[in-house]
């Protein structure tokens, strides 16, 4: 019985050593959507690139809603992928200003996890009248070094189950990387 023991001990810490185990930042989204196009969304690009340095990409609207005034294919939104030093970044400042508090619903089953930025000077963009204030969403995809298997064009394979990135993995991580709260409560609050 007392092997037992010792050996789960030594396997947990094999784990623990694992670099290959390491829970990183893959990539970093940062979604604007202005629900119309012209003027607006071309302010909404501005912003993006004074946040994350990248040129954003144009998301088109899927169907036609009239009480909106959306038509299908109209560009509504505008996003981009930020990756490395530069996503870490961003997400420092994104969290600094929920005061590194989540909802545990703002976790995903895959391991990943967003969230939404009322006003974009907030993050240390000065404020421009012509611009205006826009919200963002922010989603933040994590992996384990391997996670390229799935993704290469040649010898592709799958990743193994165990080695995803679980819900309660993702918390933990948040918890331990930036020394997050999250919370459980259900209600929304306007503010």
């Amino acid at each position: 019985m007392a092997q037992q023991v010792d050996r789960r001990k030594k396997a947990k810490r094999v784990i623990d050593d694992n670099v290959m185990r390491n829970i990183s930042i893959d990539k970093i989204v940062v979604n604007i959507c202005v629900g119309a196009s012209g003027d607006p969304l071309v302010r909404a690009k501005k912003v993006l690139y004074e946040l994350t340095g990248q040129v954003g990409v144009s998301g088109k609207a899927r169907l036609t809603v009239r009480n909106f005034g959306i038509r299908r294919n109209e560009e509504i939104g505008v996003s981009t992928t930020v990756r490395g030093t530069k996503a870490m970044e961003i997400l420092e400042k994104a969290l600094k200003v929920k005061e590194y508090e989540l909802l545990a619903r703002n976790f995903s089953d895959t391991g990943n996890f967003g969230f939404g930025i009322r006003e974009h000077i907030d993050l240390g963009i000065k404020y421009d009248p012509s611009v205006g204030i826009y919200g963002m969403d922010i989603y933040v995809v994590l992996s384990r070094p391997g996670f390229r298997v799935a993704r290469r064009k040649r010898a592709k394979a799958r990743v193994g189950k165990n080695h995803k990135v679980t819900k309660d993995e993702a918390k933990q991580w948040f918890r331990d990387t930036f020394d997050g709260h999250i919370s459980n409560r259900t209600e929304v609050v306007w503010y």
